[in-house]
């Protein structure tokens, strides 16, 4: 079993930055698809980013050139840089991985989960 353990959320104003970062448990973790998914107040939730163990990485259309995700194997600890927030970025942060290979970007292809971490824009 993996635990994955978000931290980083909080308020930041529109404009402003947040580095998210998810901690796993375990041995594997270079091994693992790792991916960032966020869930807005009476949304469901959706993909933001992804990186697999090879380093290659997928980012939703909203995100796209202000986000990035990035790991680091030694820590076993993946990151979301998020640059030029916007209010529709509200949303709670959720980590997720999982082995194999295939699509990065559908939630149900994911074996573990976060808690989620939430992160509020202001405008």
């Amino acid at each position: 079993q993996v635990q994955l353990v978000e931290s980083g959320g909080g308020l930041v104003q529109a404009g402003g930055s947040l580095r998210l970062s998810c901690v796993a448990s375990g041995p594997f973790f270079s091994t693992y698809t790792m991916a960032w998914f966020r869930q807005a107040p009476g949304k469901e939730r959706e993909s933001v980013a992804a990186i697999r163990s090879g380093g290659s990485t997928y980012y939703a259309d909203p995100v796209k050139g202000r986000f990035t995700i990035s790991r680091d194997n030694g820590k076993n600890t993946v990151y979301l840089q998020m640059n030029s927030l916007k209010p529709e970025d509200t949303a709670v942060y959720y980590c997720a991985a999982k082995t194999g290979l295939g699509v990065v970007h559908l939630q149900y292809t994911y074996d573990y989960w976060g808690q989620g971490t939430q992160v509020t824009v202001s405008s």
